[in-house]
């Protein structure tokens, strides 16, 4: 029975193992991908995920904390280059990744002692799976309830959306209505002047025909000449 075998000591005293974890590590961070058996690829991932995520700049974002996460990936690989390649580009490929930073996989049996082999790799840096994957937004776990506050939220934004589009609709609708009285209130005044104007000419007409008449029996009745009354002294004379 393994009742409380947390640890696979691999067959090596602790010093040993701790350096045998140490070359593997520094071996896997500088070539992104190594060969070993299963046993030892699940102790190597149980022994670096967490160092990669201390290399990670969310947790470095002050000075004391960065240099005491070096520290303590240093006193794990005991090499100052892997460590300055696991601050440097691989904290940078791996710094949107909330975790599961190494894969495993399977590669079948050694020969000689058939011995279970694998593949360990850091997730990011295999350009095959990734190019297959497509850009997935992130979601987040909710419970059972929260699927039917979710149902009611988009039934809310289907209904202000089919709202706010019969708005625009109707106001869409009012506008080319107003276009359509402006039009025939400015048609109608046009026409309305041509009217008057025509009427004012016709009247205009009518008063000169009127007018043209009298102006003609005028020039031709001349004057009556009446003659002087002889006064009284002058027919006195006559008389005398």
């Amino acid at each position: 029975m393994r009742h409380g075998k947390k640890v696979n000591h691999l067959g090596r005293k602790s010093a040993h193992r701790k350096a045998m974890l140490a070359n593997m590590a520094c071996s896997l961070i500088e070539h992104k991908r190594i060969n070993t058996t299963v046993a030892k690829a699940k102790a190597l991932k149980q022994f670096i995920e967490p160092l990669i995520t201390k290399s990670k700049a969310e947790n470095n974002q002050t000075t004391e904390k960065g240099t005491h996460n070096r520290r303590i990936a240093f006193k794990n690989l005991r090499d100052k280059y892997a460590v300055t390649e696991l601050f440097g580009s691989v904290s940078d490929k791996v710094g949107e990744r909330p975790g599961g930073y190494t894969r495993i996989i399977k590669l079948g049996n050694r020969l000689g002692d058939n011995a279970d082999m694998a593949m360990i790799e850091l997730v990011d840096y295999n350009e095959i799976y990734n190019s297959e994957k497509t850009a997935k937004k992130k979601t987040t776990r909710r419970s059972r309830r929260g699927k039917k506050a979710d149902e009611v939220a988009v039934e809310t934004a289907k209904e202000t959306t089919v709202a706010e589009t019969a708005k625009e609709t109707a106001v869409a609708e009012e506008t080319a209505e107003a276009a359509v009285v402006e039009e025939t209130v400015e048609t109608v005044g046009e026409e309305i002047k041509e009217t008057e104007s025509v009427e004012t000419e016709e009247a205009t007409q009518e008063i000169e025909e009127v007018k043209k008449p009298k102006a003609a029996k005028e020039e031709t009745s001349e004057p009556e000449t009446t003659e002087p009354e002889d006064s009284e002294e002058e027919k006195n004379d006559s008389k005398a």
